[in-house]
C-alpha cells in the first residue's frame, strides 16, 4: 500500500538467503542469493545492515541506499529490529517506525494464515517475538497494526510529518 501511495519513495529491496515463498519473485520482494554470495558480500563490506534471522541471512546493500540518498530521495527499508538499530548507527537521522501486531495470538494467526511457512519456522518466529516487541522502545514511532487502513494512515502521517520537519530544518 505504501509503495502505491508514495511512489516517490525509494524502496530498498533486501537480499536474503532464504528460499522463495509462495508467489514471491526474485528482485521484487527480495533478491534471493546463495549463502556463499551473501557471506562474500559481508566480507567485502557491501552491507549497510545485515543479520542472521531465523537461520537465514537478510541484508541491505549500502550502495543501493547511498545512490537513492544522493539523488535526494527518501529511502524506505523494511528490516528487522537488528537491522533497524544497525541503520540508526550509520544514519542517526534515520526515522525508525515499528509496526506492532495487536497481540502475539494475532501475529500467530497472520503468519500461519500466509500459508508460506512450516510450523517449525512459525514456532521459531513466535519464540523470538517477545524480545523483538521489546525492541520497539528504541524506535522513533510505533504503529499499532490493528486495522490495516488505520495503520496505513498513521504511517503516511508520520512520513509527511518527518518530511515537513526536514524541509523546515533545511530552510533554517
Amino acid at each position: 500500500m505504501l509503495r502505491e501511495g508514495l511512489p516517490e519513495l525509494s524502496y530498498s529491496i533486501s537480499l536474503t538467503t532464504r528460499p522463495l515463498r509462495g508467489n514471491e519473485r526474485n528482485g521484487v520482494e527480495y533478491h534471493f542469493v546463495s549463502r556463499a554470495e551473501f557471506l562474500r558480500l559481508i566480507d567485502a563490506g557491501e552491507f549497510l545492515e545485515w543479520a542472521e534471522v531465523y537461520g537465514n541471512y537478510y541484508g541491505t546493500l549500502r550502495s543501493t541506499v547511498e545512490v537513492s540518498l544522493q539523488e535526494g530521495k527518501n529511502v524506505l527499508l523494511e528490516v528487522d529490529v537488528q537491522g533497524g538499530q544497525s541503520v540508526k548507527e550509520v544514519f542517526p537521522e534515520a526515522v525508525l517506525i515499528f509496526i506492532m501486531p495487536p497481540s502475539l495470538d494475532e501475529l500467530n494467526k497472520r503468519i500461519s494464515g500466509r500459508g508460506t511457512d512450516t510450523q517449525e519456522a512459525i514456532d521459531l518466529r513466535l519464540s523470538c517475538a517477545p524480545d523483538e516487541l521489546q525492541a520497539a522502545k528504541k524506535y522513533d514511532y510505533i504503529i499499532y497494526n490493528n486495522v490495516i487502513e488505520v495503520a496505513y494512515a498513521d504511517l503516511l502521517n508520520i512520513i509527511e510529518r518527518e518530511k515537513d520537519i526536514r524541509t523546515q530544518h533545511k530552510g533554517e
